[in-house]
């Protein structure tokens, strides 16, 4: 059930058409879809803004095209599927050609809304301390950005070099939030979180050397931060970094 459809059952109501029980009922029936394998929420958009978001990692290419197709023909905001293959996409692809593939980030997305105008003047930012972390930055990114976001990014500027980082304060100054992506030990989100007064989400990152432990070494660091106003999500969650970002800049 779309917005539309929300607004169409409120104006039948108010004008008598139906009584309070028959649309409580219609918008409670069919609150989600059972694909067996799925089932598919369509009331996510309604509650939080977006329609339900695919994590593709571990679907067969043919779950994932299905899920999408449901979404498609169920909702009317953003499509996002996370961790997403070339095969994946291809699938797709067979029901909903406007799709578009980002093999950085890993998401296949479809972008309903390219010409909507984002508030430039609360922006969302995002760091990474090297190269090697923009996948993860790019996933946050394009999060962000479906999410209806101006987002902005400064890459490859870590604490090993950190007089890099300080030629972007007037980006981290003018930022509402600030997502930092970093691997190795972490300690970019400390130094950012250290410069600002917005919030500061930390995403730890699989980047390093063994001693790194997948990112575990970076995890730590940023939970025993002791910089004021630095959140910390998952290892390699850029998804969840920039959902995250979404909801804190909508509330300003």
């Amino acid at each position: 059930m779309t917005h539309d459809d929300i607004v169409d059952l409120l104006q039948s109501y108010k004008s008598g058409e139906l009584s309070e029980a028959e649309a409580v009922k219609k918008i409670i029936d069919k609150p989600f879809e059972d694909m067996r394998f799925a089932e598919v929420d369509y009331h996510r958009e309604l509650r939080q803004g977006m329609p339900e978001v695919i994590y593709a990692a571990g679907k067969t290419p043919e779950q994932v095209r299905d899920i999408f197709y449901s979404l498609y023909n169920h909702s009317e905001g953003n499509l996002l599927a996370t961790r997403a293959t070339e095969e994946h996409y291809a699938k797709v692809l067979e029901k909903v050609p406007e799709a578009v593939y980002d093999e950085m980030a890993r998401l296949i997305y479809l972008d309903r809304d390219q010409r909507l105008n984002r508030d430039d003047k609360h922006k969302i930012l995002v760091i990474t301390a090297g190269t090697s972390d923009i996948p993860v930055a790019e996933e946050a990114r394009l999060t962000a950005y479906l999410f209806g976001n101006q987002v902005e990014t400064c890459y490859d500027c870590g604490v090993a070099g950190i007089h890099r980082l300080f030629a972007h304060l007037p980006e981290i100054k003018e930022a509402n939030v600030i997502i930092v992506i970093a691997g190795m030990e972490g300690a970019l989100a400390s130094v950012v979180g250290g410069l600002t007064d917005k919030p500061v989400i930390a995403v730890p990152t699989s980047v390093g050397y063994g001693a790194s432990f997948h990112g575990v070494a970076a995890l730590l660091s940023m939970l025993n931060s002791c910089a004021m106003g630095v959140s910390v999500v998952n290892i390699d969650n850029g998804f969840g970094a920039g959902a995250l970002a979404n909801k804190i800049n909508k509330l300003r």
